[in-house]
């Protein structure tokens, strides 16, 4: 059976990297070359995605005659809003309300920035759409290839993360695509992500820019690149290092607590250049690439 192929209600995850950009290629070549009903292609912008990437998933639209909805996390009901390119938030403004409403930053073990700005923004629109009503359920598809074992086997391995209404599912991985297939395909194409790649082929700055999950090595590179960008993340950990009378500890004040903070590895690349190991391994992330 091809694992692209659609039967019944399905929800598609663009993260807006080349790898489910491809998926989301794949879906529409086995289905007809369009989305088939009870199908949902969903685009989960979080503030902090390169303009880029923006770009990038307006350009899959409207090249392949596809729609896809683009949604942010709110802190007020419903909890999230259908937004565009236009007026898709480009300050980081839904991942600062959802640090300001859970009173603490996320962390690799608290990933709270995945759950709430894309998978419950999610599912709060599917219950708008009735897909809570009914036993039914439905398959979400997540772009995850055959040779990130890791993220495969977690996939494999556990239930849906929030509810069981929802299975996973990984199209890329069922199919045998592996990161060489992903880049073949884009080199083909008239349009592509403007952003570069490492030599193992990874969106350096993919998902948002200066994501924790990054290893340490690639985020001060993209500090080098764009000293800009390591603003709103010093200031988000400047906030919570105040503002929590009653968090008063590192455990909330720092994205991650083994390495420095984003405004020292910002005054590193001013002063001294790069510290860290170039091949240090990010951490898997289900919002994928």
């Amino acid at each position: 059976m091809n694992p692209f192929a659609i039967s019944g209600r399905t929800a598609i995850s663009v993260s807006g990297g080349r790898t489910s950009g491809y998926m989301l290629w794949r879906v529409l070549q086995a289905n007809g070359g369009r989305l088939p009903p009870d199908t949902v292609a969903m685009f989960a912008n979080t503030g902090k995605e390169d303009e880029a990437t923006l770009r990038f998933v307006r350009a899959m639209s409207e090249a392949w005659q596809v729609p896809i909805l683009w949604i942010e996390y709110r802190a007020t009901e419903p909890g999230y809003a259908l937004v565009d390119f236009d007026s898709a938030s480009r300050q980081g403004e839904p991942f600062a309300a959802m640090i300001e409403k859970e009173r603490f930053l996320p962390s690799p073990v608290q990933r709270i920035c995945t759950s709430r700005l894309k998978v419950r923004a999610m599912h709060r629109h599917f219950r708008a759409l009735g897909w809570f009503d009914d036993d039914d359920g439905w398959d979400q598809m997540v772009g995850i290839r055959a040779d990130e074992h890791r993220r495969v086997v977690k996939v494999r391995n556990r239930a849906s993360p929030e509810t069981a209404k929802e299975t996973l599912v990984v199209p890329l991985a069922d199919a045998g695509v592996a990161i060489s297939d992903v880049h073949a395909f884009w080199q083909d194409q008239p349009f592509g992500l403007e952003l570069p790649t490492d030599g193992r082929g990874r969106t350096l700055a993919g998902n948002c820019d200066l994501c924790f999950l990054k290893p340490a090595a690639q985020i001060v590179s993209l500090i080098a690149e764009r000293p800009e960008r390591a603003i709103w993340w010093a200031a988000m950990e400047r906030h919570a290092e105040t503002a929590w009378s009653d968090k008063r500890s590192e455990n909330y004040a720092r994205f991650r607590n083994d390495r420095p903070s984003y405004a020292q590895m910002a005054t590193f690349v001013d002063r001294q250049g790069r510290l860290f190991d170039a091949d240090e391994d990010p951490i898997a992330c289900f919002c994928g690439d």
